[in-house]
C-alpha cells in the first residue's frame, strides 16, 4: 500500500463529458470499492483530526461515505448536511451559488449545541460554493470549524479561493 495520496490517485476514474458535455468528472467509487486503499485515506484523515473535533459533519452524498467512518474512527458524532427538504423536523439552510443556478444545503437546528468543534468533510473541492455553504450553515447551526477536509482538489477551479480563514486539508490535488 502507498500513501493515502497515492491510493487516492490510483484509484479515482476520470469520466469525460459527464454530467454533461466538457466536464470531466473525477469517480471516486473505486476508491469506495478497494478496502484496503480506502482504509488508509480514512485512517490518514482520522489521524489528522484526532483529538481536535467533536463532530463530524458530511456533505450530502459522497461526503456521507466518507465522513461516516471518519467520525467512527475519531468516536465523535457524525452530523449529514443534506439537500434541501431531506431533513425531518427543525433546520437550518443555507443558499448557495451554482454555476447553472442555486441549491440549498440544511443541517438538524441544533446539531452542534453540544459538539462545537466540526469538521467538514466533502469529496472533491471544485468551485468551493458546496464547501463554502457547508461551513457556513455550520456556523449558523452554532458550531466551528475546526477543518475544511476534501479527498481531492481541483486546483485549476480556485475553489479554495471561498474557504479563505478555514485550515482547508486535502488528501491530493490535481
Amino acid at each position: 500500500m502507498g500513501t493515502a495520496s497515492e491510493e487516492l490517485l490510483k484509484h479515482t476514474r476520470d469520466v469525460p463529458d459527464f454530467p454533461k458535455p466538457g466536464v470531466l468528472f473525477k469517480d471516486l467509487t473505486p476508491l469506495f470499492g478497494a478496502p484496503d486503499a480506502f482504509t488508509v485515506v480514512i485512517d490518514d484523515i482520522a489521524a489528522q483530526h484526532r483529538g481536535h473535533v467533536d463532530a463530524v459533519a458530511g456533505v450530502e452524498a459522497r461526503g456521507f461515505i466518507i465522513g461516516a467512518p471518519i467520525a467512527l474512527a475519531l468516536g465523535v458524532p457524525f452530523v449529514p448536511i443534506r439537500k434541501a427538504g431531506k431533513l425531518p423536523g427543525e433546520t437550518v439552510s443555507t443558499e448557495y451559488a451554482l454555476e447553472y443556478g442555486t441549491a440549498e444545503v440544511e443541517v438538524h437546528a441544533g446539531a452542534f449545541e453540544d459538539h462545537r468543534r466540526v469538521l467538514v468533510l466533502d469529496d472533491v473541492l471544485a468551485t468551493g460554493g458546496t464547501a463554502a455553504a457547508a461551513c457556513a450553515l455550520v456556523e449558523r447551526a452554532g458550531g466551528e470549524v475546526h477543518a475544511v477536509q476534501v479527498l481531492l482538489e481541483l486546483a485549476s477551479l480556485h475553489g479554495r479561493k471561498h474557504l479563505e480563514g478555514y485550515d482547508l486539508r486535502t488528501v491530493a490535488t490535481v
